[in-house]
């Protein structure tokens, strides 16, 4: 199961891809020896800007875009109709800045009056490898508290905050997540959290009422895979440690069982352009996490390219070794308490 939201979250649906059978039965890119899996994806539903955020103002519906890029990576073929789900419109006055997938989602939405069935019929129209559910069919939005006591409504402006971040809350306050979601933690072999915004696009899931019970309940090993850069407006100066302190804070102390961590330097031009906007590398503060009782995977997860990106199938390759292991250790427990 992978929780999060916004391009992260896609980046880790498009490595787990490969370990899915194709349509016509053949196991993706993954190695022959790794495991085939099954794929859930819990989608944040919390996003107010661009698109998604006129959308939601206009039609009253939950924010599509992030649901939708979970879709395209995980989409069959990312070939023409995925590109068409990602087109965006450059021109007309209604039209200029929305994506096709967007509008198309709210069509279905419209269409069924369900948008959780409306993801669940466009990803079939996409042939998707996996089950999509938002975190809440709730219209929420996210409120965020900074440390100078200020208040701030709404994704985008607590993501523009220039003052370091103290908690964040959904509005209304209690909201239920979808059943499927709860069933599908329960029957997790692993539970990764990113990577992704970790105020915006991980934590919001988190404050969907029953969802860090269900976890807890599930006894599934959680990884969270920690963003590679500072986030200018979110996480500036964080450490890795500063990330689990801030997704306990929000869910419950324990809940992180590993992290993932890059462990391949940003050097050269890449380095000095985002050091030009004052944001360096996130420092993987191991001693610090393992006094936290966390367990440290260090990897090359750096992507190849002009950002600074995970690479998808280095993060899925965790991800599923570590999904492996969880489920071993489940069928040993299971033999000794049959004895």
């Amino acid at each position: 199961m992978a929780i999060g939201g916004g391009t992260g979250l896609s980046a880790l649906l498009r490595g787990l891809k490969e370990y899915t059978p194709h349509a016509g039965g053949d196991l993706g890119q993954a190695p022959a020896r790794m495991p085939e899996i099954d794929i859930t994806a819990v989608v944040t539903v919390t996003d107010d800007g661009g698109s998604s955020g006129r959308l939601r103002r206009e039609l009253d519906i939950l924010p599509p875009g992030d649901i939708r890029s979970c879709m395209v990576a995980l989409s069959e073929d990312e070939g023409l109709l995925s590109r068409l789900f990602q087109h965006r419109f450059d021109t007309g006055r209604s039209l200029k800045g929305h994506s096709f997938g967007n509008l198309f989602l709210s069509a279905m939405t419209q269409l069924t009056g369900d948008f959780a069935k409306a993801v669940a019929l466009s990803s079939e129209v996409l042939a998707t490898r996996g089950r999509i559910f938002p975190s809440t069919a709730a219209n929420v939005s996210l409120e965020g508290w900074l440390e100078d006591g200020t208040g701030v409504a709404g994704e985008t402006k607590i993501s523009r905050s220039r003052v370091r971040i103290q908690r964040v809350a959904l509005k209304p306050r209690r909201v239920k997540p979808l059943a499927e979601t709860l069933e599908a933690i329960r029957r997790a072999d692993l539970i990764c959290l990113g990577p992704g915004s970790l105020y915006t696009s991980v934590i919001p899931n988190l404050l969907v009422e029953g969802i860090p019970e269900a976890m807890v309940e599930a006894k599934a090993p959680l990884v969270y895979f920690a963003n590679l850069m500072w986030q200018p407006g979110e996480t500036m100066n964080y450490k890795a440690s500063d990330h689990v302190r801030a997704i306990e804070r929000h869910a419950r102390k324990g809940l992180v069982n590993f992290v993932g961590v890059n462990t391949r330097p940003i050097t050269g031009a890449m380095r000095r352009r985002y050091a030009a906007e004052r944001v360096f590398p996130v420092e993987n503060d191991t001693p610090m996490l393992r006094e936290m009782g966390v367990k440290v995977i260090g990897r090359n997860l750096l992507d190849e390219g002009e950002k600074v990106r995970h690479n998808s199938a280095a993060i899925a390759e965790v991800a599923v070794h570590l999904a492996a292991q969880a489920r071993r250790q489940a069928r040993q427990r299971a033999r000794v308490a049959g004895q």
